[in-house]
């Protein structure tokens, strides 16, 4: 006499899928993840000060591009259409979405590209070149940099030197930016959630009310 098991319809399936091992997909998906977790945002430096290069910044938050705004040196000289594209890191993204305001370690990433005009089927308008004419980030560390934020100009993908105090960008946010010596009046999602939340500078109104 033989003796018959029956299993339940889900309990075979389970034990299929356990043979079958871990689908790729899936594997792809947790490698991703902790691939992520493994580099985090938060700036990182040398140990003589250097901010080391946010190698992942394309993967953050884009806030908005601006085309001839740059007052880069470097995008200047060129006599050429630059586009400025803004990055921040997620973590200071989440946050700013809450409060309206930047919290510690935000780092905003300013790549500039080279603007083109002929290629392809476009003939009239502008679209950006594989060419990246030059790499800024703002940082906030308030621990580190007795004005909470420092700049940093990057001529290679390894590390970042500090702008001097005395450099025009520092008094140039402090005097127009809309929060907290950031530009966000030219980061339209960002906005209306700084207008909502009441964090505009004090300067940056008086400027839009003389504009009006």
């Amino acid at each position: 006499m033989s003796l018959k098991i029956v299993l339940p319809i889900g309990s075979l399936l389970l034990i299929v899928c356990l043979c079958a091992g871990p689908r790729p997909e899936l594997l792809q998906a947790s490698a991703q993840a902790a691939a992520k977790a493994d580099a985090p945002s938060a700036p990182a430096y040398t140990q003589d000060g250097r901010l080391l290069y946010p190698a992942r910044y394309r993967e953050w938050v884009f806030l908005s591009s601006g085309v001839d705004m740059s007052y880069n040196p470097k995008a200047i000289a060129s006599g050429q259409t630059v586009f400025d594209n803004v990055f921040v890191n997620p973590e200071a993204y989440a946050k700013f979405l809450q409060t309206g305001a930047w919290p510690d370690k935000t780092v905003l990433v300013l790549e500039a590209r080279k603007g083109m005009e002929k290629g392809s089927i476009n003939h009239l308008g502008h679209y950006q070149g594989t060419q990246v004419m030059g790499v800024e980030v703002h940082v906030k560390d308030e621990a580190r940099f007795p004005a909470k934020w420092a700049f940093f100009d990057f001529d290679d993908q390894v590390s970042g030197s500090l702008f001097p105090k005395d450099a025009s960008c520092y008094s140039c946010h402090a005097d127009h930016a809309a929060v907290d010596t950031t530009f966000v009046q030219f980061y339209p999602t960002l906005l209306p959630i700084a207008q909502q939340k009441q964090t505009l500078s004090a300067s940056y109104l008086k400027e839009e009310a003389a504009a009006q």
